[in-house]
């Protein structure tokens, strides 16, 4: 009989990548409940990010004035649009392995 372990294992993940990824809802760009608690874990390690973005797009204005609207901090605003974006595209963070061993993704 064939050792069919590999594909069992590749279904595994390929059902792991499918759970971490949002549900849909009536709002597509509600942050995924994991990201929901991750933000909001004032205790969890933040990293810097430093990207240059067009200025016609006015990102640093907008993100200020959302902040002023909705008293979201700056860097949490930037981790759900992220995310929101990364998991919509198939790349899901693999949050039991940050936490175990640290993020080792940089």
């Amino acid at each position: 009989m064939p050792d069919l372990s590999h594909h069992a294992r590749r279904l595994r993940d390929l059902a792991d990548l499918l759970e971490a990824q949002s549900k849909p809802s009536n709002d597509p760009l509600a942050p995924h409940p994991d990201t929901l608690a991750v933000i909001g874990n004032r205790n969890v390690k933040r990293g810097q990010l430093n990207y240059a973005v067009p200025d016609a797009l006015q990102i640093q204005r907008r993100i200020r004035r959302y902040h002023a609207d909705h008293g979201v901090q700056h860097g949490d605003i930037v981790a759900y649009a992220l995310d929101a974006y990364l998991r919509a595209h198939g790349y899901p963070p693999d949050l039991a392995s940050s936490q175990d061993d640290g993020d080792r993704s940089r």
